[in-house]
């Protein structure tokens, strides 16, 4: 039984995955970042913005005084996106109190331009989007 678990969280891992994100994913905060990313949701649509694809890159600096500053580098689904001045302190106030984590510097980028085709399998499937 434990083993058809596991099974099920490693295709689901996968599936959940965006084609694109650079992200530091051996190290020891990535786990809690990526969490912390997963609950934080577009209010239009119904997906956490990390498998709808709005996350390029996640930077997790060397360690100063027991603590990692990170780099998140998103996008938009529209430059006209309702919230654009929110998410950035969404996904801030998301990573910030993570034990480990000193400073969350959050840039909104426009190049690549974001489209379906960033978002996970499971983002796809929830909206019906097969391409």
């Amino acid at each position: 039984m434990a083993e058809e678990k596991e099974v099920e969280n490693e295709n689901y891992d996968h599936l959940s995955e965006p084609p694109h994100v650079e992200a530091p994913r051996e190290h020891a905060l990535w786990p809690e970042i990526l969490k912390g990313l997963r609950e934080i949701y577009d209010p239009e649509i119904p997906v956490n913005i990390y498998e709808l694809g709005l996350i390029y890159k996640i930077e997790i600096m060397p360690e100063e005084d027991g603590r990692c500053d990170v780099e998140v580098k998103m996008s938009l689904t529209s430059p006209a996106c309702p919230v654009a001045q929110e998410m950035p302190s969404w996904v801030q106030g998301a990573i910030l109190p993570i034990m480990g984590v000193g400073g969350v510097t959050v840039e909104i980028i426009w190049e690549p331009q974001w489209d379906p085709s960033m978002m996970a399998e499971t983002a796809k499937m929830q909206l019906n989007m097969f391409m």
